[in-house]
């Protein structure tokens, strides 16, 4: 449009041009008010979509731990306690399934291929029959005591139903059985010859009476021999057998002692073994690995129970003893009174209660692989194929130690250089591609962070040969104390759960040597009170073994040659 044309209508005088641009100016100012909430309400939506979508993010991330959560409960009460994933298990269930179902359907004439004669014949393939492994050898039983039945025909029957004359012994047929003969209480009566002289009496002088001397016990001036509170203690941190159980059988065979007898009696035990116990945990400090873990140990307190903890710490294979320790709380304290001047490698989980004894004794603390595989397969419900992949590159780290568990140190060590570092650098690679790709609280970012976070201590048993892959050694043992709460629910007291640590770790560490610690604790009840401090290490689990070995050897030879 022309200038002259769009200026037209424009008015003349200068008021009327005023008023024409004063009222365009308030509606610019309008326009600009409307842009303006336009903008404002925009802001305000995208904001709440902003909202929304975190919500959304925030219900899927929580829908997601729910269904961690259930899927750890679900395999704690009704599910295998092995770290393996569940879709494998649901994968090869569905495979039966549909086997199953294809086996049923009918085959159609059509569908089968057509056979030569040659095909059509049966071919011979060559199967591994798996052997039964069928009765027990009695060879196996040779070392039980044997009482001997012979059965006999009564001289009436002896008579030949044939031609009426007495039948003649012709051999014999041996069978066996094995029988258990319950245990049963003694009363073991010490009878202390007293001897005076004659003659010092008769010249009115002192008569130097003197009375024979009766070997230290276990307690002294106890009711209970060593075979009993050798069995007691056995039962109880071996077999893991609360006391008042004891207390029925004990009742059962006739002799009644209370629980807090037998209580007392453990704590005296653990009184006279303490040297002991602490030259197990000098050894252990010794050891090139420590590997540690614990639990709780509830404790009796007024009004609810104090949640106390054990502490394990296991040797290696030069000091190959389990030392339990029990302490009042969870604090880095327990850790660093034990190690004290330690300063190897420490191997545990990702507890932050160790921070501080590996810093201040300069420890190399090297990680489990077995807890960072385990974070995968509890997060598996949330990102399978992650899990999945996660799991398989694991599992290849320990198709390596399954090649390397009968090698040396050093050999163990270039196996793993050759093989396990690179599985290492990739499983490395996948972990950060995971981290870009999950929300930081997802479940499975918390198992690749805690693989990340730990990526230094795990990566330590590819340098050092004799460090293990993960610290189940420990966490066996741990095992065995929750099974031993789960019986006898709590300690009673500081002093009791002193003892239980004492009496643990002899019983352990004789379970790691194959010792049977009912022999071995009577032997040693009846000896220690009598063995100097010098002499205490030949009393050690493994070294009694050797010499109890030794004995029985030296016996055999004896009767054999008497014989």
């Amino acid at each position: 449009m022309p200038i002259e044309e769009a200026l037209a209508p424009l008015p003349e005088d200068s008021e009327s041009l005023k008023a024409l641009l004063y009222a365009l100016r308030l509606e610019q100012q309008r326009e600009k008010q409307r842009a303006d909430q336009e903008q404002q309400r925009a802001n305000q939506l995208h904001l709440e979509n902003l909202r929304e979508k975190q919500r959304a993010n925030e219900l899927y991330l929580e829908n997601l731990q729910l269904q961690k959560e259930l899927f750890q409960l679900k395999k704690l009460y009704c599910g295998p306690r092995a770290d393996r994933l569940q879709s494998e298990a649901e994968i090869a269930q569905a495979l039966l399934e549909f086997a199953e179902q294809l086996e049923q359907k009918p085959i159609h004439p059509q569908d089968v291929p057509p056979q030569s004669k040659a095909a059509a014949e049966p071919e011979y393939e060559l199967r591994r029959v798996k052997k039964r492994k069928g009765r027990r050898a009695l060879a196996n039983f040779d070392h039980l005591p044997t009482t001997t039945h012979v059965h006999e025909l009564k001289p009436e029957e002896r008579a030949c139903p044939g031609c009426g004359q007495q039948r003649k012994e012709m051999g014999e047929e041996t069978s066996y059985q094995v029988d258990y003969i319950p245990g049963h209480f003694e009363r073991i009566e010490h009878v202390r010859k007293k001897y005076a002289c004659p003659h010092c009496e008769s010249q009115a002088v002192d008569p130097q009476i003197e009375v024979a001397a009766k070997p230290e016990t276990a307690i002294d001036k106890g009711l209970a021999g060593p075979g009993l509170l050798a069995f007691i203690v056995t039962s109880k941190f071996a077999d893991y057998l609360p006391l008042y159980r004891l207390e029925d059988i004990f009742e059962r065979q006739g002799f009644e002692i209370s629980r807090a007898t037998q209580s007392i009696w453990c704590g005296d035990v653990a009184d006279l073994v303490q040297p002991l116990y602490l030259l197990m945990a000098s050894e252990v400090r010794k050891s090139h690995v420590v590997a540690t873990d614990e639990t709780t140990m509830p404790m009796l307190n007024p009004g609810q129970t104090h949640p106390a903890r054990m502490w394990v710490y296991v040797g290696d294979e030069d000091h190959p003893y389990n030392v339990f320790d029990f302490t009042l709380s969870r604090g880095r304290d327990g850790p660093k009174q034990f190690l004290k001047e330690y300063n190897q490698v420490l191997l545990a989980d990702a507890y932050g209660g160790y921070n501080g004894v590996v810093v201040s004794n300069q420890m190399t603390r090297a990680g489990c692989w077995a807890h960072a595989r385990r974070k995968f397969v509890d997060a598996e419900k949330t990102a399978p194929e992650i899990a999945r992949e996660a799991v398989a590159l694991i599992g290849r780290l320990y198709a390596v130690e399954k090649q390397a568990k009968e090698l040396s140190v050093t050999e163990r060590l270039e196996l793993r250089r050759e093989h396990s570092v690179p599985v290492l650098a990739e499983l490395r690679a996948r972990l950060l591609q995971w981290k870009e790709q999950l929300l930081p609280k997802h479940p499975m970012a918390e198992a690749v962070n805690y693989a990340l976070g730990q990526w230094q201590e795990l990566n330590v048993f590819a340098n050092d040969g004799a460090v293990t892959i993960d610290n189940n050694v420990s966490e066996r043992e741990m095992k065995r104390v929750v099974l031993n709460r789960k019986n006898s629910l709590f300690v009673g007291n500081e002093r009791g759960g002193r003892t239980a640590a004492i009496l643990a770790s002899l019983t352990s560490t004789c379970r790691r040597h194959d010792v049977d610690p009912q022999l071995y604790f009577t032997q040693l009840l009846m000896n220690l009170p009598q063995t100097k401090m010098s002499e205490l290490a030949e009393w050690l689990p493994d070294r009694w073994k050797l010499r109890h070995a030794q004995r029985l050897s030296e016996l055999l030879i004896t009767t054999t040659a008497a014989s």
